[in-house]
């Protein structure tokens, strides 16, 4: 897989139609963060939440345990197709910083078991003391789900 694949879990898409489960993505507080090699997420991960994943945490200079937030959230539709947008993530490098990160997790705090919504393949472990680490969204935002007519 190439590095930076984003992949929804397959739960996210009944939690899309469950009224308690459902993520509110502009109000809702959606975040990222990076996970080592430990334990490998997979679509078809049951029910997953960020506990799943938070014991295999990096650390290091300029990261924040929890992760960053996607700011500037955007959740539009047009002709059928709803993409989720925000602003591109950056952990400043440091030559204190985490040198294992594989994994990012993206999860949803505001829902009570902070709901893992997908994970995104960094394609090898990834390293903040020689250069940043950056998540930039694609062109056509972070995600989008299409409706089949």
């Amino acid at each position: 897989m190439p590095a930076g694949d984003f992949y929804l879990f397959n739960d996210f898409s009944r939690q899309m139609g469950d009224p308690v489960d459902r993520s509110n993505f502009p109000a809702d507080t959606i975040m990222v963060a990076l996970v080592d090699d430990t334990k490998t997420p997979t679509v078809v991960d049951v029910t997953p939440t960020w506990s799943d994943y938070s014991l295999n945490e990096v650390s290091g200079a300029n990261y924040v345990a929890g992760g960053k937030e996607i700011t500037g959230r955007t959740w539009t539709e047009v002709s059928g197709v709803a993409t989720l947008d925000g602003v591109d993530l950056v952990w400043v490098q440091s030559g204190s910083g985490f040198t294992n990160a594989r994994w990012a997790i993206v999860y949803n705090t505001t829902q009570s078991a902070d709901i893992a919504i997908g994970f995104i393949d960094l394609g090898s472990d990834t390293d903040s003391t020689v250069d940043d680490v950056e998540i930039i969204w694609g062109a056509t935002g972070v995600l989008k789900h299409e409706v089949n007519v």
